[in-house]
């Protein structure tokens, strides 16, 4: 098991074929999928999916998506990921996550994105970190808000499959190197 992070309560690691399973139960929940469109198939996962995740790996040094573990438990929690942005900038990094219901409202998504937000900047030599979730998915926006990243833009949603809230776009949220460093102890 390769480990890319580990913070006070969580341990982000490097998915395997092994968690297909897992991966298909945490898209099957309607609520966890709520913003998000159609859960993919168990082919897609184990067809298209998981080996982009694993080809990932290869080809950047900790950018990806990975499992997310209860740290004492090895729980299954869900996933972040921190990835390259438009036209594969590896300077303006991705932040997201999809967590399993029973985990919300427990600081798990705002302790792993300001941990991957910190790796982005610290040690991957990032300029920028962004994320983007629908306009009325009020717990995301919080989570980035916590984590420092601000407004940046609205805009219409354009992907697949019926989704709640689509009529009011998604949101752009963002956090700068200079902002991170200027308050890097206020984020968390």
């Amino acid at each position: 098991m390769h480990i890319v992070l580990e913070t006070p309560r969580l341990r982000l690691r490097q998915f395997t074929t092994d968690d297909i399973g897992l991966l298909f139960d945490l898209n099957s929940d309607p609520d966890v999928m709520r913003f998000l469109g159609p859960a993919p198939s168990l082919e897609t996962l184990q067809g298209e999916i998981i080996p982009f995740h694993l080809s990932v790996y290869q080809q950047y040094d900790r950018l990806g998506t990975w499992a997310a573990q209860e740290r004492t438990t090895g729980e299954f929690l869900g996933w972040f990921h921190l990835r390259p942005g438009p036209g594969q900038d590896t300077s303006n990094i991705e932040l997201g996550y999809r967590l399993r219901r029973a985990t919300w409202n427990k600081g798990y998504a705002t302790e792993g994105s300001a941990a991957l937000i910190e790796m982005g900047f610290a040690e991957l030599e990032a300029t920028r970190a962004f994320g983007l979730t629908m306009t009325v998915n009020a717990a995301s926006r919080r989570v980035m808000e916590k984590c420092g990243l601000t407004l940046v833009r609205t805009f219409p949603y354009d992907g697949p499959g019926p989704v709640e809230g689509a009529e009011h776009g998604e949101v752009e949220y963002a956090l700068t190197r200079a902002e991170w460093e200027a308050n890097r102890d206020g984020f968390r």
